[in-house]
């Protein structure tokens, strides 16, 4: 009975890593910047090797894959444009008279919405914490500690590399209140995530239990 569906997920594994690979390949194509085009892809160039490696010891739902693709997507676009430079988010801002483009926050609010999944699967099959407020708190308490570290590291990079790639990679766009946005989208992000698709998250770990 689980063969049609373990078959069905390796295709549709194969298939969104496909899709994360052309898309590698079309950033890397005049992009803006190839330090910044690292800097921001380099989670990607990380994470999926990883999930790739531990596959066989530690599968995860089929959702987590597909979310996993949505937010390489994401950095890896912000890699090639910038994510102050966008050029979708740049015709928002002229059109809509925004004061950024906000495609940022977009990659903040992302940096909590999917992370939070993974993580929530990893420690509710690896520990012994059970569905619950618990669990809700440590997940959001994960994805705030992440993001509060990635900041760190933007800090870093904008005093350490090129003032081209520092401060392309920083992002703020004037904005004084950057990194604490940055971080409020994550708390947002990760909590918004829970709240949506946890239970879809539960069904899909009792049906890779049977």
């Amino acid at each position: 009975l689980n063969y049609p569906f373990i078959m069905h997920k390796k295709h549709l594994l194969y298939t969104l890593l496909g899709i994360i690979l052309i898309f590698l390949i079309w950033s890397a194509i005049n992009p803006k910047g190839y330090g910044i085009l690292f800097l921001e892809v380099f989670p990607v160039l990380i994470g999926v090797p990883i999930l790739i490696l531990t596959y066989r010891r530690f599968e995860f739902t089929t959702m987590i894959y597909v979310f996993v693709t949505i937010h390489s997507i994401i950095l890896i676009i912000g890699g090639h444009y910038t994510y102050a430079e966008n050029p979708f988010f740049e015709w928002l801002k002229i059109t809509f008279d925004w004061s950024r483009n906000y495609y940022d926050r977009l990659g903040h609010l992302a940096q909590g919405f999917f992370p939070a999944l993974i993580i929530r699967e990893f420690l509710f099959r690896k520990t012994k914490l059970q569905r619950g407020v618990m669990l809700f708190f440590l997940v959001v308490s994960v994805c705030l500690a992440l993001s509060a570290f990635y900041e760190l590291i933007e800090w870093w990079a904008s005093i350490s590399l090129t003032p081209g790639t520092g401060n392309a990679f920083l992002g703020t766009q004037g904005d004084i209140w950057d990194s604490q946005w940055d971080m409020f989208l994550a708390l947002i992000g990760s909590s918004t995530s829970l709240l949506l698709f946890s239970k879809l998250q539960d069904k899909q770990m009792k049906k890779m239990k049977k």
